[in-house]
């Protein structure tokens, strides 16, 4: 058997080798070289985390993460195992040679592994991504037949190892699709066929640029019956989305956005106090809050207000204290967020992040603003419940988050009536202990209401992305399954 196998394998090399393949000729010997060291991969993985938004990254990173392993199982097990000569290549044309032939034993192809474990741990996060790469590394592969530095064989095993690496990274760290959506009680929503009764608003503002068309006119073709306003930088969105808000109360109909969670959040404040259902549609650069509803698009929003699907999710709320003394609950004066609120160094992260992004672009300006916050920003004193404490930064999350490794990655309801609260005390060993705490990110406590005291002139909270000036004293509370938003089956 062992000697019909390799007869067969050295048979498929010989067709490979003696056949013409012209329009192979200009690309695979490249697109073979240009696989080296895995450089081609991390190109194409920097390529979607650019433009991938949230769920891009997270394919982006899988992918390179499986290549990573795939990579070390065949350079540290696969090669030593089966010390196989290369292909002789006197069957194969000079033009197809690559000019420098590899040094290690044939079996099996790394390339193809790292080709393989990519293009599958990019589908695991996000099938659309993988279906684009899948095409590239199918080329990759087969180029080393074409090229005569491996057996047909070689490159099946690898491709193989390939999927079973990025099957194992699967394992350890469960893809977004793996986790399951925060169970969220049904709520009543109208069902808006086409559209009709939706007064949406887009925030152009939002996110990076759109690169499949306006979208405006995408939700415009998706819901052909609704009423679309695109709000650009010289509008008022606030204005905007009380409008919208005040015809869809009239329409017995919903208001919807397009735009990031600071949007969303302040649409979402708009909606409760008119009394309709929400319909959001990601359009900023990270959609947490959409993301969470199962939209990632704006055919997923179409198709959820079209059947009319709607769940009921918890909102949290700041409000100060001297503004809300003998108010009932949500009152104008409070703010409302739908994902994190933070205190300390996080609000300054943000707008540090904010000012460069448009110059650098998101992840650089992220980076940037981390190191610069580092460097220049100290603890603050804070009254927290009545007790006083110096903290690198106070989050509070709008729900308790799962956590899958070492960071909050997606909350376990959306309505639980609980703010999960994480905090990083300062220390002798303060910036050390701040990055730790990026690491490890402990719950501090799951609270239903929280009161915080004694905050300086000047100090800025972030809510949902945006910054704001703190107020001296402020309570964070939740009103529990306060807003219909729609979300798809």
């Amino acid at each position: 058997m062992r000697r019909i196998l390799s007869a067969w394998d050295k048979e498929l090399f010989l067709n490979v080798a003696t056949r013409s393949w012209p329009a192979a000729e200009p690309v695979l010997p490249r697109l073979s070289r240009a696989a080296n060291h895995g450089l081609l991969w991390f190109g194409v993985a920097a390529g979607i985390a650019a433009v991938g938004g949230r769920t891009g990254r997270r394919a982006a990173l899988r992918g390179a993460g499986s290549l990573a392993v795939a990579s070390a199982v065949v350079n540290t097990i696969g090669k030593g195992a089966v010390r196989r000569n290369r292909p002789v290549l006197d069957s194969v044309p000079v033009i197809r040679r690559l000019s420098r032939q590899p040094g290690t034993t044939s079996f099996p192809s790394g390339h193809a592994a790292s080709a393989a474990a990519f293009a599958a741990g990019v589908a695991l996060e996000s099938p659309r991504w993988g279906a684009a790469v899948l095409p590239v590394a199918w080329s990759v592969a087969f180029s080393r037949i074409y090229t005569g530095v491996h057996y047909p064989s070689d490159v099946a095993a690898g491709m193989a190892l390939g999927a079973g690496a990025a099957l194992a990274v699967r394992g350890l760290v469960p893809t977004g699709r793996q986790l399951a959506v925060p169970p969220t009680p049904r709520a009543d929503a109208p069902a808006l066929p086409d559209g009709r009764g939706l007064f949406a608003v887009v925030n152009e503002v939002s996110g990076p640029p759109p690169l499949l068309g306006p979208p405006a006119e995408r939700l415009r073709g998706a819901l052909p019956e609704a009423v679309v306003e695109e709000c650009s930088e010289d509008d008022d969105l606030a204005e905007m989305l009380e409008k919208a808000a005040q015809q869809a109360a009239e329409a017995g109909g919903a208001l919807g956005i397009h735009g990031g969670d600071g949007s969303v959040s302040l649409a979402a404040s708009i909606a409760l106090r008119h009394g309709v259902p929400l319909l959001v549609s990601p359009g900023g650069t990270y959609n947490h809050f959409a993301l969470d509803l199962s939209i990632e698009s704006i055919d997923d929003a179409a198709r959820a207000v079209r059947e009319g699907t709607a769940i009921a999710v918890d909102v949290a709320r700041v409000t100060p204290t001297g503004a809300a003394a003998g108010k009932e609950a949500g009152a104008a004066e409070s703010t409302v967020f739908l994902n994190t609120f933070s205190i300390g160094v996080y609000p300054d992260l943000v707008r540090y992040r904010e000012r460069w992004s448009r110059r650098v672009g998101s992840w650089p300006a992220g980076v940037l603003a981390a190191l610069h916050v580092l460097r220049t920003s100290a603890p603050i004193d804070l009254e927290i419940n009545g007790r006083r404490h110096s903290v690198w930064m106070l989050f509070a999350g709008n729900g308790a988050y799962r956590s899958i490794g070492p960071a909050p990655l997606r909350r376990r309801a959306l309505s639980d009536g609980q703010l999960d609260v994480r905090i990083v005390p300062g220390s002798p060993y303060a910036r050390t202990r701040l990055l730790a705490a990026a690491l490890t990110g402990s719950t501090t406590a799951l609270l239903r209401r929280m009161r915080i005291g004694g905050v300086e002139p000047g100090t800025r909270l972030a809510f949902d992305g945006e910054v704001a000036p703190a107020p001296r004293e402020l309570v964070i509370d939740k009103a529990n399954e306060a807003l219909t938003v729609y979300r798809p089956l």
